[in-house]
């Protein structure tokens, strides 16, 4: 009795796991013979009885397997996919078994069909179409041999006649794009292709609204269309006879996707799930799949996240390095020492990490609470991190902490620029730029004074020229430093707090054209400097030698401990500030990020416009000897550590920290490698989701969203990644989301997708025509 009771909790527990694990969604590319369907789910290919149950895994390489298609028979499928290094049209048995490789060009082969005869295998190729946008049809036998190309210009989705004769084609397509209820000329046609005549004519140009996916059945050509007043992908029906359009599917929440006819039926996706639709009753019903597997893209595991940096922030004394990548922070040393990924969040995105001056907090921005707010850390300590802002939506950029390490600076997406006060809790407006886009936000740059009281930055103006403006922390009040008639930007105090440096556009040598009439004024970027307080002297004073005279022991200590109570206090005189502008030495041309160090002006200096291309420069001007040094060649960027003693420089995706000195080498980069994230791709995929949502929300143009209630395409789309087992089927529901704003050219790309093997094609013979 005890064996059969432990038997039955067995069998018990073992049909829990099952069934777990069966509850599927999210099935691309389907098609339908007498008797079975076929199609992909978690990137490989699926075959199941037609009336629904379990599904039998067919493929397994990496990438995903695409548009499978049964032969008329139903006995063997042909679908893309990529098992010898290239995306390929192969052949497979219902039943399973060895793949046979029909084509082999280096360009993808996409499957479109089976010749009504059942001997050979339609595929859709631009190997020959002389435009990128372009496909062809092609025909290649099913056991493989010579391909035969169709006379067609163009072609993208087509189905034969019954009598194979004629063809219905379509030679554009918005398939695989996120575009939605689009009208315009990119709008898929119908066109009737006679095979033996070469003529051809299009049905239901009429419309504004696009046909996509033909498909032949009798006197009927089936179709995609969403020109019904759903605006939605539904199934359309064309009677070669009457010439009448019929609607037969009425989706209004979800647009059907990718359908495939058989010889009863269409299957076809909305929402995830399945769908029949029988050509005889005229009726459709969802499928129940069940599909047994390990889920093996949702497993959790550790990736290195070197290739995935976004932003950087060295520590005050220059001996770590905060590190954005994969959505985490890490914490990595300049020279010696571990690394530590110090957020450990896969749900969560933090962005822009930047450490305080004195190295006890880490503040970064993250969306744990559903919005990108304000968090602050204690650096070296296990304690959780505390939210310190209720911002709400948008979007914000990199924080700059003050020396005192009291205030944090940004500037946020809607471009303004604001401070935020730890010990108050309080934020405070200080200024908004005019026209910044996500580049220029991004790139924003400003500089405290060393008393933390004054913030230099510079921001458009009307003239579309930077203007340099510092901004008195203790009054509230804002001040204009430069009016704008020359560009002028990248402002830096220097560590004494006499001095503001600056980039600003002077230098005008204009070149000539040879071929018109016309002027280019390049390189005219030049370094200046500002004298803070009237009775400063000119950076460039000459200097003159004076004999000491020696003090009063108490006068001098007196003197001396007046000097050391003010040391850090910075006064500025405002009344004719940009008149004391100069400009300094160094030879004009194109320029990057600006620092100071003792006694030297650092910068980046790239190569000249006209000039041979290459790296560029990291170089410091010798404010005693006047000089240009180099501190070193060929590298790309770099960043003064607080304490003006080391620098974090950039050079092609690697980072040392290097001394602000003369002839430094690049041969201690940061362990990168060494920076590994444990991943749970669920959460990833989600939080991915989520930012997506967020950005379009946040910069897209039109505040209205085209009309779409933008939230209510959030909780339908989240919902379905709930069905998502690959990161390609997170990334289709991604892109169903956006193709909800109606906006064409809103692409997205890139992710943590299967990457396949990829390997050259050679071909044989030659192409004399």
């Amino acid at each position: 009795m005890k064996k059969v009771i432990a038997s039955f909790i067995s069998a018990l527990v073992i049909s829990s796991n099952l069934f777990a694990q069966i509850d599927a969604g999210l099935f691309r590319f389907p098609d339908v013979s007498q008797t079975q369907i076929v199609f992909t789910y978690a990137n490989d290919l699926w075959v199941m009885p037609k009336e629904g149950g379990t599904a039998i895994k067919l493929s397994s390489p990496a990438g995903v397997e695409s548009y499978p298609k049964f032969s008329p028979d139903g006995k063997n499928i042909a679908f893309s996919g990529n098992y010898d290094g290239n995306n390929d049209a192969y052949v497979i048995a219902v039943t399973g078994g060895v793949p046979v490789r029909l084509t082999g060009h280096g360009y993808s082969d996409r499957v479109v069909d089976w010749t009504t005869d059942g001997k050979r295998v339609l595929f859709a190729s631009g190997r020959e179409s002389g435009k990128a946008r372009f496909n062809q049809f092609y025909t290649v036998p099913s056991t493989g041999g010579v391909v035969e190309k169709l006379p067609l210009a163009y072609a993208e989705f087509g189905s034969y006649s019954p009598d194979g004769k004629q063809i219905a084609v379509v030679f554009r397509t918005q398939v695989g794009r996120n575009w939605k209820r689009y009208r315009g000329g990119w709008k898929a046609d119908i066109q009737i292709f006679n095979l033996a005549t070469k003529e051809s004519k299009a049905i239901g140009v009429e419309a504004d609204a696009g046909s996509e996916f033909p498909m032949w059945n009798g006197n009927n050509i089936y179709f995609l269309s969403d020109r019904g007043s759903d605006l939605r992908m539904n199934l359309w029906k064309y009677d070669l006879n009457s010439k009448a359009f019929s609607q037969l599917t009425f989706f209004k929440d979800d647009d059907v996707h990718y359908p495939s006819i058989g010889p009863d039926d269409i299957v076809f996706e909305a929402g995830g799930k399945l769908y029949l639709y029988s050509i005889s009753s005229g009726k459709q019903k969802a499928i129940s799949v069940n599909v047994v597997t390990d889920k093996a893209m949702l497993k959790p595991k550790i990736e290195t996240a070197d290739k995935m940096i976004q932003s950087l922030s060295i520590s005050g004394d220059g001996n770590r390095v905060l590190i954005q990548a994969r959505g985490d922070i890490f914490s990595v040393p300049a020279e010696n020492g571990y690394v530590k990924d110090i957020t450990r969040t896969s749900g969560y995105a933090e962005r822009y990490p930047a450490w305080s001056p004195d190295g006890k907090y880490i503040a970064y921005w993250s969306d744990q609470s559903g919005e990108y707010e304000l968090w602050l850390m204690e650096a070296d300590k296990e304690t959780p991190a505390k939210k310190l802002t209720n911002y709400g939506p948008g979007y914000r950029y990199r924080p700059f902490w003050s020396p005192d390490s009291k205030k944090i600076a940004f500037i946020d997406k809607a471009m303004k620029i604001k401070i935020f006060d730890i010990a108050t809790n309080q934020t405070t407006d200080v200024d908004h730029a005019l026209r910044y886009t996500h580049g220029n936000l991004d790139g924003f740059n400003l500089s405290w004074s060393p008393d933390s009281r004054w913030m230099a930055y510079a921001r458009d103006m009307e003239n579309q020229h930077n203007a340099v403006f510092i901004y008195d922390y203790q009054s509230k009040k804002n001040n204009q430093v430069t009016n704008g008639f020359y560009e002028c930007n990248t402002p830096v105090f220097d560590q004494e707090g006499k001095y503001l440096y600056l980039y600003t556009n002077q230098n005008f040598n204009p070149n000539y054209s040879d071929l018109d009439n016309t002027f280019i004024y390049a390189n005219t970027t030049q370094i200046a400097a500002l004298s803070l307080k009237k009775a400063t002297p000119s950076i460039l004073a000459p200097k003159n030698d004076m004999v000491a005279v020696k003090e009063e022991e108490a006068e001098k200590k007196k003197d001396s401990a007046a000097k050391k109570t003010d040391s850090k206090a910075v006064d500025i005189d405002f009344d004719g500030i940009e008149q004391r502008m100069v400009l300094l030495p160094p030879a004009a041309g194109n320029f990057g990020a600006l620092a100071v160090a003792k006694g030297k002006i650092v910068y980046m200096r790239y190569p000249n416009t006209g000039a041979p291309g290459g790296r560029g420069s990291l170089k410091f001007f010798d404010l005693d000897k006047k000089e240009e040094k180099t501190i070193i060649d060929a590298v790309d960027n770099f960043t003064m550590a607080a304490n003006n003693q080391k620098m974090l420089v950039a050079k092609s995706g690697t980072f040392a920290v290097l001394k602000p000195e003369e002839g430094q080498k690049f041969d201690k980069t940061l362990p990168l490698s060494d920076m590994q994230v444990m991943v749970e791709p669920a959460q990833e995929w989600k939080q991915i989701f989520m930012d997506v949502w967020r950005f379009e929300r946040d910069f897209f143009y039109d505040a209205g969203m085209h009309g779409v209630d933008w939230k209510e395409a959030r909780d339908r789309y989240l919902k379905m990644m709930e069905g998502a087992m690959t990161r390609e089927e997170a990334d289709f529901i991604i892109g169903e989301l956006i193709g909800e704003l109606n906006a064409s050219h809103t692409y997205h790309g890139g992710g943590d997708v299967e990457i396949p093997k990829n390997k050259a094609v050679g071909y044989l013979g030659v192409d004399w025509q």
